[in-house]
């Protein structure tokens, strides 16, 4: 379970946020600067909050800013919105990077799992700039999964996609929650996307959660 309660002062209000997530999906609604990513950032260690508590599974992430665990020591996956994907390498290579443990027959049963849940093992030889942006975020969720976070954070990840495609890849992280069973973390202006993919919605407005929603429109699809 992650439990979150922090603080933190920005630019014009003061963030001041407290939830707790289990192996679910919550989405982060609310208009930009809201304080969404900042959350996401905060979770991950690449922000610190002034105050407050962050904990998975019992290990503390955040007890204040003298005990606050590095961002690699975390176990979190993290999916941003322009993917970050490495130009250089090839997508087999993106995929596997970040895989700090010894390869097992275990994780790469793991890596042949994604690659057909979200149907790229055709494209393990080609570049970044060889597919699209559909493909492009596919990659990059492997990329996130396949080091066996404990958490995955997504922020904004569909928005740049046209609508149908979108619609696909709203549709795999569906799926791939249901395999993985672990919490997701969805930042997202879109009403429509948070009620799909949401089990709980929680709306921010300056910094505080002002409402919390159920996922109206949640089914897990089939292939």
């Amino acid at each position: 379970m992650l439990d979150v309660a922090i603080r933190k002062q920005l630019d014009h209000f003061e963030l001041d946020v407290s939830f707790q997530a289990h192996d679910e999906i919550i989405v982060l609604a609310g208009s930009s600067g809201a304080g969404k990513t900042t959350i996401l950032q905060a979770i991950a260690g690449l922000a610190e909050p002034d105050s407050g508590t962050i904990t998975l599974n019992e290990k503390r992430f955040f007890d204040g800013k003298k005990n606050s665990l590095p961002a690699r020591s975390r176990n979190i996956g993290y999916l941003f919105q322009e993917y970050a994907l490495f130009p250089h390498m090839t997508v087999e290579r993106n995929i596997h990077y970040g895989i700090h443990k010894q390869k097992t027959v275990a994780t790469g049963f793991i890596i042949e799992q994604l690659l057909t849940v979200l149907g790229i093992s055709h494209l393990l030889n080609k570049y970044p700039h060889q597919i699209s942006g559909g493909e492009k975020q596919r990659v990059a969720l492997a990329r996130a999964l396949a080091a066996e976070p404990d958490l995955l954070l997504l922020d904004e990840p569909l928005s740049a996609l046209d609508e149908e495609t979108r619609e696909e890849c709203q549709d795999e992280l569906l799926r791939l929650h249901e395999l993985w069973k672990i919490p997701f973390l969805i930042v997202t202006h879109s009403r429509s996307e948070a009620e799909k993919l949401g089990d709980r919605v929680l709306h921010l407005k300056k910094g505080l959660i002002v409402n919390e929603s159920r996922g109206t429109m949640k089914e897990i699809p089939v292939h």
